[in-house]
């Protein structure tokens, strides 16, 4: 394990690290003068200062030669009490300059550079805060690293000088330092000032993270200069890693003097670990419980900031109830310097006096540690871990200020109120039953049968065991905050005047709120007192409301965008290419549609039914035109073919339907109006086909006749009752009309039946018609 920082090279970390390290950079820099405080009123040297000093001075391209990498310097926070195991310790890799002699020169170019610098930097007035000699060039690749055991920590520092013997082999005579790209300095500087990286340049860094000034040798590199410039790049590598096979060099070398091979043999001892260890200093390693090989810094908490920069956050502003910037000392009044890079928690600016790293606000309250998200080594995933707290039904959460206080390890924190009866010691106790590890025969349980083997609390802990005037103080439970790591004051007397002035303003909160505050915003928790869980200090993932009220989610990763620094971004906005690299804008401009998105939410059981629905509904309708072409289709047509004339048949038939509906409806008007004058009676016709249906066909036809008779004799026409053949086709002809207009869904061949009953019914005297059978119904 090592700090939360994790490893300063390599490439930096990413905001779902399983090891929940800070979202940082590489930062890798060999370090040549330190500057020190760039605020002059306390002895230090501006800015601008410095950027005049560098440009009057004139160099050449300074090659870096590696030494070796070692381990040892480390702060060991809490090793030498009762429970020392593991010591902590940095690791570092050890470079030097090389010594380069122009012509005639007695001095190398880099002894030469170093006064003319000091000179340079007395010539503008440096404050006393700068350092009188140069740094002894190196590398910080880790702080505050525990390793498994003293065996583990030698096969690593022969792996990782094994490396170190491959590069001094490849650069016998070191190598320039550089790279082809393009950058602007300062960060805020947009493109104006873009220039060419090169090879050779020397940077201003006003924290390890930020760049913001370089500056450029007086010549170009030599033909030998770029050949190892440009070797490991090339691709040219391979063969020294494949001839250097042993270590030349000593690098069993602790800090000072020392020699690491004399270090006393140690093991870690997972069974020596107690529930105190959650009150953990987060500037050294963690000290693991058994069975978990790899630490992590994924917790449940409050969120406090109100100026977070955190790149999974759709709000930076968390609570609007405390001001913590009364709690700080800005002006180092009290206080003389900071212990690490890292400045206040609650937010650092650009140009802070100290030089510490540009963090945006982070204040939070921890609860409870789950350690590493990865289930590989011992840990939890994270999706598990919101199942778990979405069971969890607490009440709102209610923190109220106790005090001020410098722990053990220098850290300044507030203490809030540890209440073992209150929702939040409720919610302690909880996790602890359903996610702490097997501890003193106590084993966790849960509904969903999900546990982890890192967490930093025991099963059966209890809020009762706690920190507080009321609790036992020897378990996990114990809210507090961090402002700062490891902090010196002035004097004692600095420190109690710092202590005294911020716990008046405690008392001010105490009794703004007496009986505590549920904290939130009006866009961030509006009913207040919600928890939280953190991937980190610096990003929360997700927010679970009190009561069982529901959760959200602050970010849920389709893709993991590019590593940032939390340096301040150039102006303009995602518009300015320089912040394309940026997460907010990364995201902006790989925007997933709205149907990508849609598609996604289904998942894989929707996907699969979608695409069953739409195989089976194409096959379907492939199937129903397969069957009507059969059916249908002339000999010798196509299936094209057929398609075009089933569709025009389509149409003439509609357009046939539509006009002749209109001129039926003034012949069924006659018809009824015929019956009526047969006394009420209508002729129902016998079933189509059958035997009967030929006399009942005649026997209608009859009647009809005669009804027509009687309409001309009414209205005075000609008589044709002597001309037996004549109504007959009369009423032949009428009886076809009256038959298409009335029913357009008869079958040609029972028009045919019915015609042939007609014409034999016509050879007949009328008054034979009399005897036939007929069937009638009362209309």
């Amino acid at each position: 394990s090592m700090d939360e920082d994790g490893w300063l090279v390599g490439g930096g970390y990413k905001s779902f690290d399983y090891s929940g390290k800070m979202p940082y950079i590489d930062s890798s820099h060999t370090e040549l003068l330190r500057i020190g405080s760039v605020d002059p009123e306390y002895g230090g040297t501006t800015i601008e200062q410095v950027y005049d000093a560098m440009n009057s001075l004139s160099f050449s391209p300074f090659a870096i030669f590696p030494e070796y990498v070692k381990g040892g310097g480390g702060h060991q926070s809490s090793d030498d009490g009762e429970d020392k195991s593991v010591p902590s310790a940095d690791i570092t890799l050890i470079v030097s300059v090389v010594d380069t002699y122009e012509d005639g020169e007695s001095y190398s170019s880099y002894e030469a550079f170093t006064d003319d610098l000091f000179d340079a930097m007395d010539a503008v007035g440096g404050g006393p805060c700068m350092d009188d000699h140069d740094t002894d060039p190196h590398v910080s690749m880790a702080r505050g690293v525990k390793f498994k055991s003293s065996y583990h920590q030698q096969k690593y520092f022969y792996k990782a000088n094994l490396e170190v013997a491959v590069w001094q082999s490849m650069y016998p005579k070191g190598v320039v330092i550089g790279g082809n790209g393009y950058s602007s300095f300062p960060p805020d500087s947009g493109l104006k000032n873009k220039m060419y990286t090169g090879y050779g340049n020397l940077y201003f860094f006003f924290d390890r993270a930020n760049i913001t000034k370089a500056f450029v040798p007086n010549r170009d590199l030599s033909s030998t200069e770029n050949y190892y410039a440009t070797l490991y790049s090339s691709g040219q590598s391979e063969q020294y890693y494949e001839s250097t096979t042993t270590i030349g060099f000593d690098y069993n070398k602790a800090s000072g003097s020392g020699d690491a091979t004399e270090q006393e043999y140690y093991e870690h001892n997972p069974y020596g670990w107690n529930a105190k260890m959650a009150k953990h200093d987060m500037t050294d390693g963690w000290e693991l419980p058994p069975n978990c090989d790899q630490e992590g810094e994924t917790f449940f908490g409050i969120p406090l900031s109100t100026r977070s920069d955190s790149k999974l956050l759709s709000t930076n502003s968390f609570q609007d109830q405390f001001d913590f910037e009364y709690l700080t000392d800005r002006n180092f009044t009290y206080m003389q310097k900071f212990g690490t890079n890292h400045g206040w928690l609650v937010g650092e600016t650009l140009g802070n006096g100290a030089g510490s790293l540009v963090d945006k606000d982070t204040a939070h309250i921890p609860i409870f540690y789950t350690g590493t998200t990865n289930p590989d080594m011992g840990g939890m995933a994270v999706e598990n871990l919101i199942k778990l707290a979405k069971k969890i039904d607490f009440g709102t959460l209610y923190i109220k200020p106790a005090f001020i206080f410098q722990d053990d390890d220098g850290s300044i924190k507030l203490q809030f109120e540890a209440d073992a009866n209150s929702a939040l010691g409720y919610l302690y106790s909880s996790l602890c039953q359903m996610i702490g590890i097997s501890w003193n025969y106590d084993s966790p349980y849960n509904d969903l049968g999900l546990y982890t083997n890192c967490a930093m609390h025991a099963a059966g802990d209890r809020a009762t065991f706690g920190c507080g005037p009321e609790n036992a103080n020897s378990g996990g439970f114990c809210p507090q905050m961090t402002l700062a790591y490891r902090v010196q004051f002035q004097s004692d007397e600095h420190a109690a005047g710092y202590l005294a002035r911020c716990n008046e303003y405690v008392d001010y909160w105490r009794s703004l709120y007496p009986s505590g505050v549920a904290v939130g915003t009006s866009k961030f928790c509006k009913d207040g007192g919600c928890l939280a869980l953190f991937l980190n200090r610096y990003d929360i993932f997700y927010v679970f409301k009190p009561d069982l009220g529901g959760s959200w989610v602050e970010f849920m990763a389709g893709t993991f965008a590019p590593t940032i620094s939390p340096a301040p971004t150039y102006d303009g906005g995602c518009d300015n290419p320089h912040n394309m690299h940026l997460d907010k804008c990364y995201k902006k401009k790989h925007a997933r549609k709205a149907s990508s998105v849609a598609w996604d939410s289904l998942g894989t059981v929707g996907q699969l039914s979608i695409i069953l629905i739409a195989f089976m509904s194409s096959t379907l309708a492939i199937s129903i035109f397969l069957a009507r072409a059969k059916r249908s289709r002339q000999d010798g047509e196509s299936y094209i073919g057929f398609i075009i004339r089933d569709i025009q048949g389509r149409k003439k038939k509609k357009r046939k339907k539509l006009r002749k509906r209109v001129v039926g409806r003034g012949t069924l008007d006659e018809d009824l109006l015929s019956d009526d004058d047969m006394g009420g009676f209508r002729s129902v016709p016998a079933r189509p086909g059958s035997k009967s249906s030929k006399k009942v066909s005649s026997t209608i036809r009859s009647v009809r006749s005669k009804s027509k008779t009687k309409r001309s004799d009414r209205s005075k026409s000609k008589s044709r009752r002597g001309l037996p053949d004549t109504p007959v086709e009369s009423d032949d002809k009428s009886l076809k009309s009256t038959r298409s207009s009335r029913s357009r869904s008869r079958s040609k061949t029972g028009t045919r039946s019915r015609s042939r009953s007609v014409k034999k019914s016509s050879k007949k005297p009328g008054g034979d018609n009399d005897d036939a059978p007929k069937r009638r119904q009362l209309v």
